[in-house]
């Protein structure tokens, strides 16, 4: 399946995610934060669309050197909004209006106490990211129809819980839950498909 950088993806996608019947997160025992599934021309000549992961640096006292999407805590008074695109601005440079932020999906619990909210935003041009090093070490662009193929996804079963471990083969790179649960979601999305993920487990490493 192709997802074509265009104005008609854009309709199309925009109108899926702004349908899209989220499960939110209503507890108040979980620390809030939100992450930014942000969508861009490939840019390897295929017009095709790609999603935005990061490289953590290695300094960062949680979950560093892992893949993420671009995100992090909510300041007190914030909303998730706000916190979406203020993460956005720090880590990558970017200013994103609030019109580009297309929906919202399904609020993911992570092992670590984190409820994560995920948005879906469009980026009409990446020429101007600029990743701070505090707290990226590289950028990189996944096309969104790579993430569509069967191969792609795979779920593992782990003794520690009866939960299944998700794994996204990206590229020659695999990425895990929370970072692997949104973007499934989303590439269950843009095919139709409404696809629930709170029930997709974390592999050990990452429950810290």
């Amino acid at each position: 399946m192709s997802y074509p950088f265009s104005a008609s993806f854009l309709t199309e996608i925009g109108a899926r995610c702004a349908a899209f019947p989220r499960i939110a997160y209503e507890g108040l025992d979980l620390k809030r934060s939100a992450v930014v599934i942000a969508l861009m021309d490939a840019g390897d000549g295929s017009s095709e669309t790609a999603f935005l992961l990061t490289r953590r640096a290695a300094k960062l006292r949680s979950h560093a050197g892992q893949w993420a999407l671009p995100g992090g805590r909510c300041d007190p008074g914030e909303t998730l909004l706000q916190t979406g695109l203020r993460e956005l601005k720090e880590e990558l440079g970017v200013t994103l209006p609030e019109h580009r932020v297309l929906g919202v999906l399904d609020d993911y619990v992570t092992r670590s106490g984190y409820a994560i909210t995920p948005m879906v935003a469009w980026l009409d041009d990446a020429s101007d990211l600029s990743p701070n090093p505090d707290e990226v070490v590289s950028t990189h662009t996944f096309r969104l129809d790579h993430i569509g193929r069967e191969e792609a996804v795979e779920f593992l079963t782990i003794p520690e819980s009866d939960r299944p471990v998700i794994r996204l083969h990206i590229g020659d790179s695999v990425v895990h839950a929370p970072t692997a649960a949104p973007l499934y979601q989303l590439r269950e999305l843009a095919a139709g498909r409404i696809t629930r993920v709170s029930e997709l487990e974390q592999p050990v490493f990452a429950w810290r």
